[in-house]
């Protein structure tokens, strides 16, 4: 039980990782997100104040059962995901998936993998940051709510396989709006001079 185990997002990561942190560290990588909404319904209670319904991701069911595992023997608990919102999630969502181990749990970042800024982190480990974890959590929100509430109403009024989304829907707002002006255009004529000199 004198093991550290460190969690990172991409495989190719925890090899290097491994590398620089040796003995006493087992390095494992959640490959991305663990927990997502569910496909096939909202997964936001509307009702409870947008509270998101997280499940499991089912592809990733080996991955948990093995961090689980790896955490149970180990004495802390390292989250070391990418220092992005998206990040911070999952780095919260690996937190609320080993609660159950009882093994204290923190969070490490480190902006570039070289031996010196990953010492640096493991020696100066803090809380995840929720103000992240909200944000993205809203996004994620909002992205559900406009892809699974608009996208049936474009169904009905024109035909199936129209999608909205929360940036596709503004960005293609903004190119009718541009194309409008430039329909509006009055052409003007103009002259050009040439020379030869």
């Amino acid at each position: 039980m004198n093991q550290v185990l460190v969690i990172v997002e991409s495989p190719a990561k925890a090899r290097t990782i491994k590398k620089y942190l040796g003995k006493g560290y087992k390095v494992k990588a959640s490959v991305g997100h663990i927990r997502d909404l569910p496909k096939k319904e909202l997964g936001i209670d509307i009702e409870k104040g947008f509270t998101p319904k997280y499940v499991n991701d089912r592809k990733k069911s080996k991955i948990v059962k093995e961090l689980r595992e790896e955490a149970a023997k180990s004495e802390e608990v390292l989250l070391a995901t990418d220092m992005d919102r998206e990040g911070e999630a999952i780095a919260w969502h690996l937190e609320e998936i080993l609660k159950k181990t009882k093994v204290p749990m923190r969070r490490i970042i480190f902006n570039e993998i070289t031996a010196n800024a990953i010492r640096e982190a493991v020696e100066n480990p803090h809380e995840i940051d929720m103000n992240k974890v909200n944000a993205q959590q809203a996004r994620r929100i909002l992205d559900r709510l406009v892809g699974y509430l608009i996208s049936p109403v474009l169904w009905k009024i024109f035909y199936r396989g129209l999608s909205a989304g929360r940036v596709q829907s503004v960005g293609l707002r903004l190119l009718c709006e541009r194309e409008e002006e430039i329909r509006q255009l009055i052409p003007a004529e103009g002259w050009t001079i040439e020379a030869l000199l």
